[in-house]
């Protein structure tokens, strides 16, 4: 861990007004969340197809069991590691005014949390594709191939993002808020890759804003526009950020 970009990135957060986190799946990672990509993420495993929006609206019945597997089997079991709490001290602290994040397993709000914008949806509800009607996963059957809306007998869909479909309105326009706003930018565990969340940090490099990008290894953003790269797990960085906040 390179221990003067360290001793920047805590003066960075130290003076900050308005710090904003951006987390991707690297975050989760060490909470035995698989990522999506790279060897032994979920592509690996299963044809993307199955979260193509279309797809599923045609084929249910094929994409239910694998949603179930791919999701609702893992997250079920995964609990916030250091990383997620170091995040949720610095909000509670009044140091972190929010977290965007491209995840939808809950850690952050597991972990404690309060402002946290779920780009991309979360797992923890089900949308009817009839009524429109949300219901938590824990009122719905989910043992049933597909599942049913308790409410009129429809399609249930996890309420997240498939492929096809649109950022929720008020997840982008919150994101873009903290976004524009931020003068310290935390990308953590991301690779840069899925649009449109990928642009965020360049909005906020726009914006002025100090990008500091935790990952294990250099992502899109590094050469491009990252001010402070700190190389490593999210866990053990943001630790040390922690301690060293701690000490000052």
């Amino acid at each position: 861990m390179d221990k003067k970009a360290i001793e920047k990135a805590v003066e960075k957060i130290k003076k900050s007004s308005h710090l904003t986190a951006f987390t991707g799946a690297g975050i989760s990672a060490e909470s035995n969340i698989p990522t999506f990509r790279g060897k032994g993420g979920i592509w690996d495993k299963y044809d993307p197809i199955i979260l193509d929006i279309d797809y599923f609206k045609q084929n249910p019945e094929k994409a239910w069991p694998h949603i179930k597997d791919m999701f609702y089997n893992v997250i079920d079991k995964a609990r916030p590691n250091p990383a997620h709490y170091v995040l949720a001290d610095w909000e509670k602290e009044g140091l972190l005014k929010a977290i965007i994040t491209q995840n939808i397993d809950n850690l952050h709000q597991k972990a404690g949390n309060k402002n946290v914008i779920e780009f991309h949806g979360n797992t923890r509800d089900l949308v009817c594709m009839d009524c429109g009607r949300i219901t938590p996963v824990q009122q719905a059957d989910m043992s049933k191939n597909p599942v049913i809306c308790p409410h009129c007998g429809g399609l249930l869909k996890p309420d997240f993002v498939f492929f096809g479909e649109p950022i929720p309105e008020k997840a982008m326009k919150e994101s873009i808020f903290h976004t524009q706003n931020a003068d310290v930018y935390l990308v953590i565990g991301t690779t840069g890759i899925i649009m449109p969340a990928s642009i965020l940090p360049y909005q906020a490099k726009q914006n002025g804003a100090t990008i500091i990008e935790i990952n294990v290894t250099p992502s899109e953003y590094t050469s491009k526009l990252t001010d402070i790269f700190l190389q490593g797990k999210a866990s053990e960085v943001l630790s040390e950020l922690n301690r060293q906040l701690l000490r000052n």
